[in-house]
């Protein structure tokens, strides 16, 4: 498992009957590698995981396999209402293929520390596979503070946290209080260029799935440490990342695939394509950014 780099949380699409389309799903994966990403994050919250069956979660984990044929690490959503269901779907990624779990607290239920605590470390048991965290208090109220990952520390294959709150100083506060036990790994877009500052080692992105290059470019020129350039990509992707920390982000993030030729905006319910104002406000954006595309991706990679 490599944690460098871009890794776009990737979109499940679906066909017009909002049956999985499994040849599009592919697509849009592959399409992602041959643009530079490092890796990707298949059913997470923008792959919709929760809209999912599981018999549905195993046909596309297996199809992202097949199609990625190891080129790039996967990384799949665990996102369960049980811890029971969490363990047995981590069993299923294991077998299946996948190189790494990003773990969520239990769907709805706000949980106690130990209850969090006892989550995580069933469903590591259920594997070798590495396991990330996914700590986003604002979507999931439930904070992955320094007492929970205090009492994660002997897990071993406990090895990363997803950093999706907007308090940047989480990044220095668990290095302070963990050192390098925790990889760090920015998920929140529009604060992702903080985060890769203070010490993230990649990017979870949404908006990566509509712009690839250019986040490519981005991580590139802050690790060559051309903080110039990067900043110059930030600023301009800026009004985009931060649909990132939206309720509507699943759709925002496919109609903005669908704009620029890389997927389709359909969802599933409860979900709607975007209408109205929002909807003109979000592609008015996106084409915006489209033809003000920085012109430096030459050097980027």
């Amino acid at each position: 498992m490599k944690w460098t780099g871009v890794f776009p949380a990737a979109t499940t699409q679906f066909a017009p009957d909002l049956s999985i389309d499994i040849k599009a799903t592919q697509d849009v994966l592959d399409a992602l590698i041959k643009d530079g990403v490092h890796g990707l994050v298949v059913m997470g919250t923008c792959g919709e995981n929760n809209s999912l069956e599981p018999e549905e979660k195993i046909r596309v984990l297996e199809a992202a396999c097949e199609v990625v044929n190891k080129r790039v690490p996967i990384i799949v959503g665990i996102s369960e209402m049980t811890t029971g269901r969490g363990v047995k779907f981590a069993k299923e990624a294991t077998r299946i293929g996948a190189d790494c779990l990003m773990v969520l607290p239990a769907m709805v239920y706000v949980p106690k520390e130990n209850e969090l605590v006892a989550h995580f470390k069933d469903i590591a048991a259920a594997t070798d596979l590495p396991l990330m965290l996914y700590n986003n208090p604002n979507a999931y109220r439930v904070n992955i503070g320094a007492n929970v990952l205090s009492q994660l520390t002997e897990v071993k294959n406990i090895v990363a946290v997803k950093e999706s709150s907007p308090d940047t100083k989480r990044y220095t506060d668990l290095y302070n209080a963990f050192g390098d036990r925790y990889l760090m790994m920015a998920g929140l877009d529009d604060v992702a260029y903080e985060g890769l500052l203070l010490g993230a080692k990649g990017w979870i992105s949404g908006l990566t799935s509509a712009f690839p290059q250019e986040s490519v470019a981005l991580v590139a020129a802050l690790e060559k440490g051309d903080l110039k350039t990067a900043l110059a990509i930030y600023r301009w992707f800026m009004p985009l990342l931060h649909l990132d920390a939206e309720h509507d982000l699943v759709q925002c993030i496919k109609l903005a695939e669908q704009i620029m030729g890389r997927g389709n905006e359909r969802v599933r319910k409860p979900r709607y394509v975007l209408e109205g104002a929002r909807r003109k406000e979000i592609i008015d954006m996106v084409e915006q950014a489209a033809i003000t595309r920085p012109t430096l991706l030459s050097t980027a990679a």
